[in-house]
């Protein structure tokens, strides 16, 4: 990894300002005229921000090397695959709680905003954690390596989100009206306040970005230790995520072999993240993983993701993609216990 980069207070605040930018854009889009966002929009959105992106990447490189932009265009590319299980995640909270058309905009781009705080917290805490330990590098590679294990072993799952703990308890403690009552959070019937379940939806989104945080930063530190490109990555990845979703949403279901792309590459990350760690604490000849052969991996990994979940749909259109979970399903532990009683 390149030696600690020299970020201006300057760059920084036009950096979180070009984002903040862009997120109102989308707020106010999502707030002033909620409507069904078509292909046509959704493709010129997500050409829009991977062309922001790409930009940004080249004037990075410009200012400040090949070898640190290198790095931000391998973690941009490593937090745009995450993003994309994101969206499972995003299509399956939808469907449960029936998120009429007109909505979904406004509950992406919340969406968005929460997990670019929570990121961001993630990211301060991680950059302090590496400068100060330097084991918390072999900490991030057991903790992907052990995420990769649970992904590739559910695989075939959905994660549950009507079990989420927090999702449960908000509806045991608030009252929860019938209706999205104009995409509105917390209304008023009969002198009582309310919430909607769009409030609901944004509590499970939050609680899923907090838990998508936990893998993704991680693996971002694996690639890059500045935290000026792991925020940039991280930002320019989630920003583009509105517009992804209404682009790919009904290509989603073919991507059947996307988790297991995911897991693997998250392993590799969590052994790069292991070797570093060696190679600074433990032994100068332990050898560390090139920046490009990660960009190569990646790479080869989604292609070969890619075409064979469309082959494999097209040889059998029944199969169908999940998104993958970290640990299986009550339902599904519940009936595997009940097979061994009998």
């Amino acid at each position: 990894m390149s030696a600690q980069l020299d970020i201006s207070f300057l760059t920084w605040a036009l950096t979180v300002g070009l984002v903040v930018l862009l997120l109102a854009v989308d707020l106010v889009v999502a707030a002033v005229r909620p409507h069904h966002v078509g292909f046509g929009e959704a493709a010129a959105w997500s050409v829009f921000y991977v062309a922001v992106a790409v930009a940004f990447g080249l004037w990075f490189t410009v200012h400040y090397g090949g070898g640190p932009g290198t790095e931000y265009f391998v973690g941009y590319l490593v937090e745009k695959s995450l993003s994309v299980d994101n969206l499972f995640v995003f299509v399956i909270i939808m469907a449960t709680f029936a998120v009429p058309d007109e909505h979904q905009h406004k509950v992406l781009t919340f969406g968005i905003v929460l997990a670019l705080i929570m990121r961001a917290i993630f990211i301060a805490l991680g950059a302090t954690l590496l400068s100060l330990f330097s084991f918390v590098f072999l900490l991030f590679g057991l903790l992907l390596i052990y995420t990769a294990v649970q992904l590739f072993r559910h695989r075939d799952e959905d994660p549950d989100i009507e079990d989420n703990v927090v999702v449960k308890t908000s509806r045991r403690v608030l009252p929860v009206t019938e209706d999205y009552v104009d995409g509105d959070l917390v209304t008023r019937t009969k002198s009582r306040r309310m919430v909607t379940p769009l409030f609901l939806v944004l509590v499970a989104i939050g609680t899923i970005d907090l838990l998508f945080a936990l893998d993704s930063i991680p693996a971002v530190f694996g690639i890059t230790a500045q935290p000026y490109v792991v925020f940039a990555t991280n930002a320019f990845a989630l920003l583009g995520l509105r517009a992804l979703f209404f682009l790919v949403q009904g290509l989603l279901d073919r991507l059947v072999y996307l988790s297991t792309g995911l897991s693997l590459i998250l392993a590799f990350i969590g052994v790069k993240l292991i070797l570093q760690w060696a190679h600074e604490d433990v032994d100068h000849r332990v050898p560390e993983i090139p920046t490009l052969l990660s960009l190569v991996v990646i790479a080869v990994v989604l292609l070969v993701v890619m075409v064979a979940s469309l082959v494999k749909t097209k040889r059998d259109p029944a199969a169908k993609a999940h998104s993958g979970s970290l640990r299986a399903r009550r339902a599904r532990e519940q009936r595997s216990t009940a097979d061994r009683e009998r």
